[in-house]
């Protein structure tokens, strides 16, 4: 896991549509013009596509130059989160990839964006997409291959180690020694875990061997704590593989059901029943849950909606319903409204609110909430919102940089002035 200090100087700047409530000095700073004017400040999650086919294939786009890298850019300069999580950022160890988009795009003034965007922390680690498990994960008869063939058969699906990674930015400063990692953790470790089944021969889907092995988390889930004004915050984050891509055995819809259940396993304080082995055990092997009243927040894409489309819906119902996580007004955009009703298709049988959306899927899709940015209690919200405007609305021609959309929250804690 890396974690690096970047610059010590960064500047914020309030936009019309998105008033920005929190700055913050950057360490080592004598003077700048980011005074603490109050104490809330701004979590968001973004799944901003920024991947490749190819090993080092993003650094490439990014040092020619990338449109698509900018206008994500610029989505950030307007929104101004004080932490954000990118989903589908390429990892690559030397963090090349996060140099190039932190200095080359945010730092720099981006068409329809804000002033430069710096974050002095980062954390990224390895995640188990494009890992091969050196196991037939698919059940087609064959280990490994080319194509398709060869990302079904690694942890996590990706056609190179590192695809679909996950990047952490923040303005404030990263414990990482205190970061905890899930990556290789057993799904069959997972007290009554989903194992999916073959339904026609009633049969477990894998042969003990593989599911003995497979592990749960298709990227990876982090506990990242954050040192923020309102104290300790702990960013847990995650990319639970799409519900989608697999056979009547529901092999990833059971998994995302499960990837999403880990958060409110780690969120659940108690003790284990007397005689039963420990299983929530990290990279490191510490074993256990977030201490009960713990500030956090749950970031990203989570590729589950409440009502509509594939999924175990029950999963992510159950996590926005848990006890520890803050009941506020459901972040909402007027695009999201507009776009639906302009590509008709699946979204006329949608049932939840469209409003909600975060994903603009294809038609037979439709848009989906699948991103999210979930405080916990202990937080007083003070707003919300998705960075969706209505077509011709200033920021519209930035949107489709991702299928995804950028969620945010403002929170603040009781004791704050």
């Amino acid at each position: 896991m890396i974690v690096h200090r970047l610059s010590a100087l960064f500047a914020t700047l309030a936009i019309a549509t998105f008033a920005i409530t929190a700055c913050a000095h950057a360490p080592d700073t004598a003077a700048t013009d980011d005074t603490m004017t109050d104490r809330t400040i701004r979590i968001a999650s973004y799944n901003v596509s920024l991947y490749d086919e190819d090993t080092g294939g993003l650094i490439r786009r990014l040092e020619l130059g990338n449109a698509q890298a900018r206008r994500i850019a610029a989505v950030l300069q307007v929104v101004r989160p004080d932490i954000v999580l990118l989903n589908e950022f390429d990892y690559d160890e030397a963090g090349r990839a996060a140099d190039l988009f932190q200095h080359d795009y945010l730092e720099q003034p981006q068409p329809g964006g804000g002033d430069a965007l710096r974050y002095p922390y980062r954390y990224f680690a390895p995640v188990n997409t494009g890992v091969q498990s050196g196991l037939d994960l698919d059940n087609n008869g064959s280990v490994g291959g080319d194509g398709r063939d060869r990302g079904n058969d690694a942890w996590g699906y990706g056609l190179h180690p590192g695809q679909y990674g996950m990047l952490l930015l923040s303005k404030f400063p990263i414990d990482a020694a205190q970061a905890r990692t899930f990556q290789l953790l057993k799904w069959s470790d997972m007290p009554g875990a989903r194992r999916p089944v073959d339904p026609a021969t009633g049969q477990p889907f894998h042969a003990d061997a593989v599911w003995s092995q497979l592990r749960l988390s298709s990227k990876s889930h982090w506990d990242v704590p954050v040192e923020t004004p309102l104290g300790t915050v702990h960013i847990l984050a995650s990319h639970p593989t799409p519900p989608t891509f697999d056979g009547p055995e529901n092999r990833n819809g059971l998994r995302n059901h499960d990837e999403i259940r880990l958060w409110r396993e780690y969120i659940t304080p108690g003790a284990l029943p007397p005689g039963t082995k420990p299983w929530l055990c990290d990279d490191n092997g510490t074993c256990g849950g977030l201490a009960d009243g713990a500030l956090f927040a749950i970031l990203g894409d989570l590729n589950n909606d409440p009502v509509d489309g594939d999924g175990e819906h029950e999963a992510i119902v159950e996590l926005l319903e848990h006890p520890r996580v803050l009941r506020h007004a459901t972040p909402r955009s007027e695009g999201a409204i507009a776009s639906a009703e302009a590509e008709g298709g699946a979204n006329l049988q949608h049932r939840s609110a469209h409003a909600h959306d975060t994903a603009n899927l294809n038609p037979r899709v439709g848009n989906l909430r699948l991103d999210y940015a979930l405080p916990s209690v202990g937080f007083t919200p003070t707003g919300s919102g998705v960075f969706w405007p209505k077509r011709g609305e200033p920021g519209s021609e930035l949107v489709d940089a991702s299928d995804h959309r950028l969620v945010w929250v403002d929170v603040a804690t009781p004791s704050a002035p």
